[in-house]
Parts: structure tokens; sequence; C-alpha cells
């Protein structure tokens, strides 16, 4: 009996995410984009959806991230054995790719619930004996090598996940591509509604593609242009070879390259950004099409704290599963909400001294920042101006910094540097504290266990941000660029604090930096650091709206059911 027995007996929601990161153990992830997947997949399990998702296996995961004494970092493999966690399926299917037959095979590992929902995901493997060398290690290295080697990879996400769920015995009824990685489903989804030639007029009129949108969603996740894979149509062609004619293509996916975003556009009936404002982004970036916005969500039972779970799960029965009972969040005494925050901020500190030797402590306000190292995220606009920051905050503040940078990207490893380098300048001041090779484990450490999270993109680059949702859940304040999530989730002074101005801006503007440093200085001085130390009963408040206001509503099950009827019930 197949292990799939129970799962292919009605039509199924195709999730494709190049990343899914479900758990620290399986590494096939590298940041926001993956986790949000891998929520995305736990809610749909919570919520019993009729669900199954594809992805690679990255053998050698994203990389794990060390940093030497002078701040430089270095990557090393992630080695893992998926047989420990997950099983082999039985069947193969293969592609073609540069002319040579790839055989893929695939490892299912299930997502239980523990209200009974089971989802499969399928991580489709080309580590085959039968596979070249080159070709074994398609699925090797999250994001690594050329273009290449990435627009294979696709080839194998795309085409090869799609094949395989058909010999696996399932029955698809909608494709959801998150992100445009996946997009090449959608060519042999055309290939599979081809017309017979002798019925069409002319060779463009083969293939039909309204059944194919008819099938198609697709989620845009990023207004920085290079998050949008492009290939030349040489490479296009070497790869693919007679697959699928060029002229045809570039209609569906733009005249210059294979714009991937472009292709999954033009080939998907619902198409939605992750935010308000990142709706109105993507239709400036993509003129003439019609995308709507589904606003993120974090899984809820998964980012939130131990501490925090008792109390919920005495006062707010159900709210796992319920994360609208949240708007309850009154019904706690604000000392057992401080309380449960102060065992959490004890086990960060202690983790955090222990392995970085900062002396911290857990009187002081602690703010945290952690996300990808990127220049647009502007991890140092905290330290602009440090004599002012020193001003402030010397003895009253102390700050934890965690992410890592794409190896490929020099700016965001140099922003690590500036920030190590800054550890020692600052001593005796201000404590600061880097923590390497960030994880889902020291996620939930830092959105549970500082007292502020601070996030500072060049706005309108963040498209949705998930790390201050994780923040809201356990009552920890966002102080926040008004861009992404926050533009909905900010009341000013009551679930948190804006950063600069309010959003108004489609593209960035690189002369907001001493503005938004100016309002950040203002705000922490005047309003964040005053109420932490002198109006507990203020701040406790606060902490109570960020999980009544923003939890209740930023969560992924909020969004997958939004996700049914808006874009698979059509």
């Amino acid at each position: 009996m197949s292990i799939l027995e129970n799962h292919i007996h009605e039509p199924k929601i195709a999730y494709f995410s190049m990343e899914i990161g479900l758990r620290d153990e399986i590494p096939t992830f590298s940041g926001g984009l993956g986790v949000l997947a891998g929520d995305t997949v736990k809610s749909a399990a919570d919520l019993n959806l009729p669900f199954v998702a594809v992805t690679l296996i990255s053998h050698k995961g994203y990389f794990r991230q060390e940093i030497d004494d002078s701040g430089q970092q270095r990557e090393y493999p992630v080695d893992w054995d998926p047989s420990k966690l997950m099983k082999p399926a039985s069947e193969q299917v293969s592609v073609t790719i540069e002319g040579r037959v790839v055989i893929v095979k695939a490892w299912i590992y299930f997502v239980e619930s523990p209200r009974g929902g089971s989802i499969p995901v399928i991580y489709l493997d080309t580590n085959h004996d039968k596979n070249s060398d080159e070709d074994k290690i398609l699925t090797d290295q999250l994001y690594g090598g050329d273009a290449s080697y990435r627009i294979k990879q696709e080839v194998v996400l795309g085409i090869g996940g799609v094949r395989m769920l058909k010999k696996l015995g399932f029955l698809i009824k909608k494709y959801h591509m998150n992100e445009g990685h996946a997009a090449f489903l959608t060519l042999e989804l055309l290939h599979k509604f081809k017309k017979d030639i002798e019925n069409v007029w002319d060779e463009e009129h083969i293939w039909d593609i309204e059944p194919v949108k008819d099938l198609c969603v697709f989620t845009t996740h990023t207004p920085v242009e290079a998050g949008h894979d492009k290939f030349t149509y040489e490479l296009f062609n070497k790869v693919f070879g007679n697959f699928f004619p060029e002229n045809i293509m570039k209609k569906l996916a733009g005249e210059k390259n294979v714009n991937m975003t472009l292709l999954g556009f033009n080939l998907s009936n619902f198409v939605n950004g992750v935010a308000k404002k990142h709706g109105e982004v993507s239709k400036s970036m993509f003129p003439g099409y019609q995308i709507n916005a589904i606003t993120n969500g974090v899984h809820s039972y998964t980012w939130t704290s131990e501490s925090m779970k008792k109390i919920f799960d005495k006062y707010l029965p159900g709210w796992a599963n319920e994360p609208e009972i949240f708007v309850r969040i009154g019904a706690i005494p604000d000392d057992e909400i401080w309380n449960a925050h102060l065992e959490s901020k004890k086990k960060l500190i202690e983790y955090v001294n222990t392995v970085s030797n900062t002396d911290m402590d857990t009187d002081t306000l602690t703010i945290g920042f952690a996300r990808r190292a990127t220049a647009y995220k502007r991890a140092d606009l905290l330290f602009t101006d440090l004599e002012r920051l020193e001003r402030i905050g010397s003895g009253r503040i102390q700050v934890i910094y965690a992410g890592k940078a794409h190896p490929k990207d020099d700016e965001g490893k140099k922003l690590i540097k500036n920030i190590y380098s800054l550890r020692e300048k600052l001593k005796g001041k201000i404590k600061l504290s880097f923590i390497e090779n960030y994880n889902m484990e020291i996620a939930l450490k830092l959105v549970s266990g500082v007292d502020i999270w601070l996030n500072t993109p060049l706005r309108p680059l963040e498209a949705s941000g998930t790390s201050g949702m994780k923040a809201a859940h356990n009552g920890v304040m966002n102080f926040s660029v008004l861009d992404g999530w926050w533009i909905e989730g900010h009341i000013e002074g009551f679930t948190g604090w804006a950063i600069g101005p309010a959003p108004t801006e489609l593209e960035p503007d690189k002369n907001m930096n001493k503005i938004d440093a100016d309002d950040l200085y203002h705000k922490l001085e005047t309003r964040i650091i005053p109420t932490y130390y002198d109006d507990r009963k203020c701040w406790i408040r606060m902490m109570q709206n960020a999980i009544g206001k923003n939890a209740y509503y930023f969560n992924t099950h909020r969004m997958m059911r939004r996700y049914v009827t808006e874009a698979y019930i059509r």
C-alpha cells in the first residue's frame, strides 16, 4: 500500500515553493519566504484543507553561517540525511535538460496537525545513480550556482513537480506558485492542453492558455528587481531544446528575456501581492495586470513562546486554531502577561550571553533586529549617528542582531562586518551582540524575548515582512518603517511606533536615510525608553494591543481562509 494512499482520493491544491521551512532539522529554506511557505502548509493542515506541497530537497541546505572575530561571514554546507526524517517515494519521473534525460525521485514528509489534518510535502531529488554528476547536484544547493544551475533547478521544480504529482496519483484542481521559481509548471500544463494541429489555423493557437489560467494562482513576494528571476533566451533554448517554442515564450514571458514573474502572471487567473502596499507597488512594476493583495501571516502556534502559550491556553482556550480569539486579550491579568514575557526574555538573555559573552541583563530595554542581511533592509540605520545613540541609549538599551547575507551579496556581508565592529566602539555604553547562523529556533527566542522589534527597510522594498508578526504574537511591539504589513498593523503609540513619514512612494528614495534615522532617535528618546522605564502599565497595555490588534489578524489561518475564498474557489 502506498504511503500516500489516504491522500489521493480527493482533488488537491498543489502549492509549489522553491523553499519550505518547517523545522531546522530540514534545512531546505533560507529565510522569510521559506518560513512563510512552511507556516502556510501548517495552517493548511490545521484547517484540514485539501493540500499538497512541492519543493526541492536541497541536500546541502542554504548554508551554515560562521562569523569570525573580524565580522567576516563564512559559509559552509549543511549536511543532513533526509532518510532520517522522511520516506522515499517508490515512483520517479524524468525531465529533459540540455537533451539529457534527468531522473527525479522524491521524498515525502507529512505535516501533521494536532487537529487531525495531514499534508504531504514532496521533496524532489535528482541525486540518482543514473544521472550524470552535474545533474545529480541540481537539488543540492538552495539558491546556489549560476543562472544555468538556477534554470535547471526551476525545470526540476516546475516540470518535474507536475509530473511527480501525476505519477504519485494526485488529481490537482489548482496550482499555486509561490514566487516565479515554479513558473515553468505552466509550460507542462500547456502541453497537457495542447490542441491537435489539424484543428487550428496556425502554430500559436495550438497552445490553449485559458484552461491553464483557470488552474493557476501566482503570488509575487518582492518589489526588489533582483528578486524576479530572468534568464536569456539563449540559455532557455539550450536547456529546453524544442520543448517549447521561443516565439510563443516571448509573448508569455517577455521579449528581452524569460521573466519568470511575467510567465506566472500571464498564465494565472489570480495573481496577488503579500500586503496592500505591495499590491500597489507590484501594479506599478507590472502595469496592466490585475494584482490582488492577500497580506501574509504567521503560524500562531509555531511562533508563540512556551510561556505565552501557557497563559493563552489558560485564558483564551482555542487560540491556536482560532487566532481571532486574541481580541479577548484583556482577560489576561497584566502581571501574568509581563511575567510570561520576562520568562522568555530570561531564556533569550541566557542564550545570548552563552554564545556571545556580552553580559546582557533582563532589566535593560532590549531591541531585536533579525532578518536577511542585505542593503535595502538598512540594518545599520540605528548607528547613523553614534554620538546621538550613545547619548540616548547608554546604559538604557541593549541590542541583539542576527541574519545571513547571501554568499554573493558583498554589501550584505559588509553590513554584518560593520555591525560587528561597533561592539568594541560601544563597549561600556551599549551592549551589542550579533548571533551567528540565524535559524527558526533562534528566531523564536528573539521574537519572544526582546522588548522591541526593530525594522528599518527602505520604502517601498519590504513586500510584507513576517518577523514583526511573530513578535506581535508574543506581545513584543514593533518599531518599524511604515512599509509592508506594518502599514496595516500600525496604530501609533498603541500597537507600536512608526519610523519616518507616512508611506506614499512607489520608488525607493535613499534621501530618506537621514529623515528616518532622526525620527528613530527622537521616538527612542522621547517615547520608547521613557515608557519602558517609567510607565510599566502603559507598556503592558501596548503589549496586549500588539496581541489583540496584530496577532489576531496577521496569521496564516486568516491568510489561508482568504486564499481559499478568493484564489482557490474560482
